[in-house]
């Protein structure tokens, strides 16, 4: 994937960019790996079915940390400082659907350079994460 490099005046409000991910079952174990957090309904298919899901769940914090790869490449991209991110889990997310990570900014306030940006993971026409970053687009295109 192809880093931006938006300055503040390049982006406007209503603007909207987003990119497509597939998260994997070795995405979940590296994951795990990575934090410490084995916990069965994200790790073990016949725990998370007995608990009435169709597969491993796929962490949240997972599926938000794609904001930042939202905010970190495609826009702003290259300059920004992500200030903030909430984030609402609405449906549970599965390896192998397909992802499409979408931003949309809100409003912007002059200044200090700083976008509000809606975030959302959708996936087969549902919105299974949403939630509001605040980032910051600081240096100049340049550096």
């Amino acid at each position: 994937m192809k880093i931006n490099n938006y300055e503040y005046d390049e982006t406007y409000q209503g603007m909207r960019f987003e990119f497509k991910k597939v998260i994997t079952n070795e995405d979940l174990d590296s994951f795990a790996k990575i934090v410490g957090d084995y916990n069965p309904l994200h790790c073990d298919v016949e725990f998370a079915k007995k608990k009435g899901f169709k597969d491993r769940v796929v962490y949240g914090m997972l599926a938000g940390s794609l904001f930042s790869t939202l905010v970190g490449m495609v826009c702003p991209g290259k300059n920004n400082l992500y200030l903030s991110q909430n984030l609402n889990f609405r449906e549970p997310i599965y390896a192998g659907e397909e992802l499409v990570i979408r931003g949309e900014i809100l409003s912007k306030i002059d200044g200090i350079n700083l976008l509000v940006i809606k975030t959302e993971i959708i996936s087969n026409k549902s919105i299974k994460v949403e939630g509001v970053a605040k980032v910051r687009i600081i240096g100049d295109k340049d550096g």
